[in-house]
C-alpha cells in the first residue's frame, strides 16, 4: 500500500478538524506530499472524516494521475498539487472552512496582525486570495499567488489553506490563525483593534523559525 503512514495521519487529522470545530461535515480537505516519489495522498471527495478508512485515501501524481484508490479525489486536488509543484517547503496542506477565518475571508480582506501569533503564517498578514469557483484551476492559481512567502492564505468567501513541513505543523498553524481570526472579529465588534507594525511582525516571524524543541 502506497503512503500508508500518510493515509493514517490524514484520517487522524481529519477527525481532529471535526472534533475541534475547525471544519464541519465534509468541508475542507487534507493532503500529504512525498517529494521522493512525486505522489500525494489526499482525502476523497464528499466523505465524512470519521467515516474514512485508509483505503479511501487517494494516492495520485501532481498531474492528476490516480496511482491508488477507487474513489474520486477531493475536488480541490489541483489546489494542493500546484502548491507542491511550486513550493519545496510544502509537504502537507490543510484546507478548512474554519468559521472565523472564513468570516474574515467573506470581507475579502487580509487578516492583519491583530496578535503576534499571526506571524505563524510567515508574515505580517494572512493575505486573501481573489475569489474563484471551488475546484477550479483559477482558484488554485489565485491561492498560490497569495500564498507567496507565507504558510497560509485566506480564500475569498470560502476558507483558509495552510501548508507545513508535516501535518502537525499545518494543523497547529490552522489552530493559531483561527484563534487570531476570532480575536480580530471580536475586537472589531467593539472597536478598532490596534494592529502590530510590520517591523515587530518581522521579528516574530524570525523568532518562530526557532520556536519549540
Amino acid at each position: 500500500m502506497h503512503m500508508e503512514k500518510a493515509r493514517k495521519q490524514i484520517i487522524e487529522y481529519g477527525e481532529k478538524l471535526i472534533d475541534s470545530g475547525l471544519t464541519v461535515g465534509t468541508g475542507g480537505n487534507i493532503s500529504v506530499y512525498d517529494q521522493d516519489s512525486g505522489t500525494m495522498a489526499i482525502t476523497p471527495s464528499g466523505i465524512a472524516y470519521h467515516a474514512l478508512s485508509i483505503e479511501d485515501i487517494v494516492i495520485m501524481k501532481l498531474n492528476g494521475e490516480i496511482i491508488e484508490g477507487t474513489l474520486k479525489p477531493s475536488s480541490e486536488h489541483y489546489m494542493h498539487a500546484v502548491v507542491y509543484h511550486h513550493r519545496d517547503d510544502a509537504k502537507a496542506m490543510i484546507h478548512t472552512h474554519a468559521l472565523y477565518a472564513t468570516t474574515i475571508s467573506c470581507l475579502n480582506k487580509d487578516l492583519p496582525a491583530v496578535d503576534y501569533l499571526v506571524a505563524h503564517a510567515g508574515g505580517p498578514t494572512v493575505r486573501c486570495a481573489d475569489y474563484a469557483t471551488y475546484g477550479t484551476k483559477e482558484l488554485a492559481e489565485n491561492a498560490l499567488q497569495a500564498l507567496e512567502g507565507r504558510k497560509a492564505v485566506l480564500l475569498a468567501n470560502h476558507g483558509i489553506n495552510v501548508i507545513g513541513n508535516n501535518l502537525d505543523e499545518a494543523y497547529s498553524i490552522t489552530e493559531q490563525l483561527e484563534f487570531c481570526a476570532r480575536l480580530y472579529w471580536q475586537a472589531k465588534s467593539i472597536g478598532n483593534p490596534v494592529i502590530l507594525p510590520d517591523e515587530e511582525m518581522e521579528r516574530m516571524v524570525k523568532r518562530f523559525e526557532g520556536y519549540g524543541q
